[in-house]
């Protein structure tokens, strides 16, 4: 018989599951085959960075004449990540249980630790827009409301062509020294709440809209001025407020790793007078940038000499930030609703340390995102491992694990190691943050997802140009079809689903800054979004979809099964990427459909690249 003596994503195994809560008690049990002769058997715990701890396990049972069952309980006191295996002791000497693929152990030495995050048991994170949805908005390329701006500078691109191609004109050293606006503003998305709203959102997130001189705003002016052209402080505040009426949290992206050279605080181009970082050794600014020989020789943001790099521990920059009336509680108390943190992965602990403390003592219920790409729970970065996700920084992340397995399933069509992979992150984080993921699968920094899936993920070709995007009739039917697909499992895995502006209208558009095109206003594909429309209804009349367990069902031929579960609810998505249809036998009776597909009995009737969601 093969046995499978460990599988930490079992309950059996190791209960609860995941991640835990620091003073929590942690149920470890291993199955081990009679024939072995196992004399005792031992969990060995490591902190991380500290020494290993050797747990005796009791002999608890045995079943059939086969296996017998080995079983110890562990209560980690402190936060962190913990590092773990079995020893087992054997007449004939002894042997190990290590971490194989899928989470499952095997008794050898060649696999690696499992791992077991330990949170803080204070760590919450905000319940009003679990269960919701997000809609990140580029603030430019929006909605314009016609509203006559003051202080624009003279040198900006004002574009009048709304929907126009985006401009793009490196100079020879293939940098952008001019930048188009197309108008979009603060008061132009304050009058299409009820349309955002309509979608089943309850959480903005707004690329910067603090003074900057590019079009994308990355590169902040003034962390306490809203940029001319987006409209004012009140403009705001207005549209904060009438947010909230329709149960929308605003939150505001902070990019806080480096400046722009042409700021209040640097001052390169000498906009802001003769102050500055880059004018004056006296500067109040200057200890907040890292100069290697001054002026000209400074740390900038990956070597991109308009982005000076500030040194975030700097007492100075954090009481600026973070302080009693920093930047941080300014816009909170503007009418804001969180932070979204750019490369947050790039910011020291100190700095998201003082940060939450700031942001949670203004409003406890604001909500703290982070960029990070990877998995957040163990990533090393600043020659550290992180601690984003404990409870002390995070409430939680972009997640970008998840948009790599629904885009790489619809491009490819590989269902196996789907489920296993969003398991890992439900596994690795902790419950609070796996509930509140960003589930994206298109930002700005990205080619927009339609054209991604309708082009096969070769959107380039073999150009060396950057591609501007254009798809032919069949191209763009086909897209559609996959964009449905992956957005009824994005809509339905555990986190919530986020839209880019103008994905739910079909909007078509390359790499940056072809992905920030102008939102299709009157040209909206219609059909397109009734299907988001519904996708953001289910999701509010089930709560299970705000906090319920991730059940994975299958994963194989081009078909990818899973349940959320909770609250006595169990709903079932299951995604049909063949070219063809497809009879899903499902594990039980008792199942009716609430979107694709046709249920009789056990079977499911599913159409080609077609994703059905059946509840319980």
């Amino acid at each position: 018989m093969d046995f499978i003596p460990y599988n930490s994503r079992r309950t059996y195994h190791k209960s609860p599951f995941g991640a835990v809560r620091e003073g929590e008690e942690v149920t470890f049990r291993i199955v081990l085959p009679r024939n072995i002769c196992c004399t005792g058997a031992s969990l060995v715990i490591t902190p991380e960075n500290g020494k290993p701890e050797i747990v005796p396990m009791s002999w608890e049972r045995m079943e059939d004449n086969d296996e017998e069952w080995w079983r110890v309980c562990f209560t980690p006191q402190k936060q962190g990540l913990y590092w773990y295996h079995f020893a087992i002791a054997q007449k004939s000497g002894g042997s190990v249980i290590t971490r194989f693929e899928n989470s499952t152990g095997r008794i050898s030495p060649d696999g690696s630790g499992f791992q077991l995050t330990v949170y803080s048991k204070d760590f919450k994170t905000p319940e009003n827009i679990k269960g919701s949805v997000i809609y990140q908005i580029f603030p430019d390329r929006f909605r314009s409301s016609g509203k006559k701006k003051t202080g624009v500078p003279k040198e900006r691109v004002l574009r009048s062509d709304w929907g126009g191609e985006p401009m793009w004109e490196p100079d020879a050293e293939g940098k952008i020294i001019k930048y188009d606006f197309f108008g979009g503003d603060l008061k132009g998305i304050e009058e299409k709440l009820d349309y955002i709203k309509s979608l089943g959102v309850g959480c903005i997130y707004l690329n910067p809209i603090f003074e900057a001189h590019s079009n994308h705003r990355y590169d902040t002016a003034d962390y306490n001025r809203i940029d001319p052209l987006l409209g004012t402080e009140k403009d705001f505040s207005e549209l904060c407020e009438a947010a909230k009426k329709r149960g929308i949290e605003i939150i505001l992206d902070g990019v806080f790793s480096h400046t722009g050279s042409d700021s209040i605080y640097f001052n390169k181009e000498r906009r802001y007078g003769s102050g500055g970082a880059y004018n004056s050794k006296n500067s109040k600014y200057l200890e907040w940038y890292k100069f290697n020989e001054y002026p000209d020789d400074y740390a900038c943001w990956w070597g991109v000499d308009i982005l000076p790099e500030i040194n975030e521990e700097n007492e100075s920059y954090l009481e600026f930030i973070a302080g009693k009336n920093g930047v941080l509680r300014k816009w909170l108390r503007a009418g804001a609703g969180g932070w979204r943190l750019d490369v947050a992965d790039e910011l020291p602990d100190k700095f998201l340390d003082s940060l939450r403390k700031a942001v949670k003592d203004e409003k406890p219920d604001a909500f703290i995102l982070g960029e990070v790409w990877e998995d957040a729970s163990n990533k090393i970065s600043y020659g550290s491992r992180r601690r984003y996700l404990l409870g002390e920084q995070l409430d939680s992340v972009m997640n970008y694990p998840f948009a790599a397995c629904l885009l790489e399933f619809a491009i490819s069509g590989r269902a196996e190691g789907f489920n296993d992979r969003i398991e890992e992150i439900c596994e690795n984080y902790p419950k609070p943050a796996v509930d509140c993921l960003m589930n994206h699968i298109g930002t700005h920094d990205t080619c927009r997802v339609l054209n991604r899936l309708a082009t096969g993920g070769n959107y380039a070709g073999e150009s060396t140009e950057r591609y501007r995007g254009g798809l032919t009739a069949e191209q763009r039917e086909y897209g559609i079809r996959m964009l449905k697909l992956i957005s009824a499992m994005q809509f339905t895995l555990p986190g919530i689903p986020c839209i880019y502006y103008g994905d739910e209208a079909g909007l078509d558009g390359g790499e940056d800054p072809f992905n920030r095109g102008c939102y299709p206003w009157g040209k909206e594909d219609k059909e397109l979004i009734e299907h988001y429309r519904f996708l953001g209804r289910l999701r509010a009349e089930h709560r299970v979809f705000a906090d319920g367990e991730f059940v994975p069902v299958s994963a194989a031929l081009g078909c990818v099964a899973f349940e959320r579960r909770g609250g006595g609810e169990r709903i079932m998505t299951v995604a049909n990427r063949n070219s063809h249809s497809i009879v899903y036998i499902l594990p039980e009776e008792g199942y009716k459909a609430l979107a694709g597909g046709e249920v009789r009995g056990r079977e499911l009737y599913l159409e080609k690249e077609t994703a059905a969601i059946i509840i319980k």
